[in-house]
């Protein structure tokens, strides 16, 4: 069941869809380019985007609609735009910078005429939109208070109803560094505000899933327990997800916090775009610290080597077969409690030309794109992407996940999948290691099963096996979820 507000009324969005999002700055460091088709062309339902407020008003009162206009000329009405306003400006907030991070305005009227605007122009086209992106993360993408950012997002929940009065407003990301944290850390202490003084504000609470997603219920349950301690609930949606990420690795996290930990001793107070151009290639403890990591890659533990450009092919195709096992799972369960939208990080990198693997943030997230560039064209795919369009193309029509619990097998992960005008789906994963765990041996599944016949296809992409006798389907069930249907 999903999720019913009990605090304002609230939008509560309409069946299912899977979508993905673009990056963090379309359009800020290059030109816009064309991305909704191949998006498109990989099933995704729904595209969100990034706008800074100084992209759109470089100063005050004059608008450019340059970037807001590349997107809306790509729409062709199916899909659904969220976009995630930042309020990061060189004349208009406390912090100037044209990226990161966002912080409060001088003027909330006048952010509240920027918004506005925005919404305004965008005349209905736009569904979602959402007050900066991760607050609770502070320094690098909030530079304020939790009061601060409950202020900001009455003034942009004021300004898009406004304009739109059917559009949403999403509260910003609520993600690992909630999450992963004890009661009464800063991170807690920033959402809980926020979710208090800001709960007539809102009408969707966007939670951020990286890591096993074998976690992704217990974060569901936390987000939930976060409203519930204030006397309501609405309804949850999953504005970014992505595995293999190193920190879900104990051993590789280790390492990289252990050799990482000099690049944030002297974490500049901004990154604006001028100043990351101006410091690409310097000699920073960033890059001395990932050149550190790179020069003994081959003493590195394997599941920290396979986020590193360069590894091994062997991991590199390891890595690539847990990020599509992990893009499947995490849809199965979080379509599972009721969640109904869920939006993949992310679809490529922001522009074209070579990638600075020297990053910390490459290293996190930089091989979780879906697709790459081939010269100036976004038309490179990676095997996450055919498992995202085989996930999109079996989930079309669906109306409800549903997981079966099977008491004689704790580690059978089972859904069944209701499809409008389609037969059912039998989605199926044994649960284990995500690194080591495919090197196991199936086990032998068998399942009550009425047709005559069965297709199985997995998440890699292959057809095992399978048999039928008496009524029952004998399967055997690995690692990687597997798509059975009469």
């Amino acid at each position: 069941m999903s999720d019913i507000t009990t605090a304002t009324a609230s939008f509560d969005p309409p069946g299912i869809r899977l979508g993905v999002v673009r990056g963090i700055s379309y359009g800020l460091f290059g030109e816009p380019d064309e991305f909704v088709p191949q998006a498109r062309s990989l099933g995704a339902q729904l595209v969100r985007v990034y706008v800074y407020w100084g992209q759109v008003e470089p100063e005050p009162g004059r608008y450019i609609w340059e970037t807001v206009d590349a997107l809306l000329d790509q729409l062709d009405g199916d899909e659904e735009v969220w976009v995630t306003l930042c309020s990061s400006s060189p004349w208009a907030t406390t912090q100037p910078t044209d990226f990161l991070p966002p912080s409060p305005a001088h003027d909330l009227h006048a952010y509240g005429e920027f918004v506005r605007q925005v919404v305004r122009h965008c005349a209905g086209r736009v569904h979602y939109w959402q007050c900066d992106n991760e607050p609770s993360n502070t320094d690098l993408l909030w530079a304020g208070t939790s009061a601060e950012y409950v202020a900001q997002l009455e003034t942009m929940y004021a300004a898009v109803k406004d304009a739109d009065p059917a559009a949403a407003v999403v509260l910003g990301g609520c993600g690992y560094d909630v999450f992963s944290s004890e009661d009464g850390s800063a991170a807690r202490r920033f959402f809980d505000h926020v979710v208090s003084a800001g709960r007539d504000a809102f009408d969707l609470f966007d939670v951020h899933l990286y890591g096993d997603a074998s976690t992704v219920p217990a974060s569901l349950d936390s987000a939930r327990r976060l409203m519930r301690a204030h006397g309501y609930l609405k309804p949850i949606v999953v504005g970014e997800y992505a595995a293999p990420v190193p920190f879900e690795f104990p051993e590789a996290g280790a390492v990289m916090y252990e050799t990482l930990a000099s690049a944030f001793t002297d974490v500049p107070a901004t990154q604006s775009t001028g100043e990351l151009i101006e410091r690409a290639g310097q000699d920073t403890p960033e890059r001395r610290a990932m050149t550190a990591l790179y020069d003994r890659m081959s003493q590195l533990p394997p599941k920290l080597q396979m986020f590193l450009a360069g590894c091994p092919a062997d991991l590199e195709a390891r890595r690539h077969r847990i990020n599509c096992r992990q893009l499947v799972m995490c849809n199965l369960l979080t379509l599972a409690e009721g969640v109904r939208r869920t939006v993949y990080w992310n679809l490529a990198p922001e522009v074209p030309g070579p990638v600075d693997s020297r990053q910390v943030m490459h290293l996190m997230f930089g091989k979780l794109a879906l697709l790459d560039y081939q010269g100036a064209s976004l038309s490179a795919r990676h095997p996450a992407a055919d498992t995202f369009a085989l996930l999109a193309e079996q989930l079309a029509g669906v109306r409800r996940v549903t997981r079966v619990e099977v008491a004689d097998r704790p580690t059978l992960y089972a859904f069944q999948v209701d499809r409008t005008g389609r037969g059912p789906l039998l989605v199926l994963w044994d649960h284990r290691d995500m690194f080591d765990g495919e090197d196991e041996p199936p086990v032998t599944v068998t399942w009550p099963w009425p047709a005559s016949t069965a297709t199985v296809i997995d998440a890699l992409g292959d057809t095992p096996a399978t048999e039928i006798h008496d009524g029952q389907l004998i399967l055997q069930v690995s690692l990687t979820p597997m798509f059975v249907h009469a």
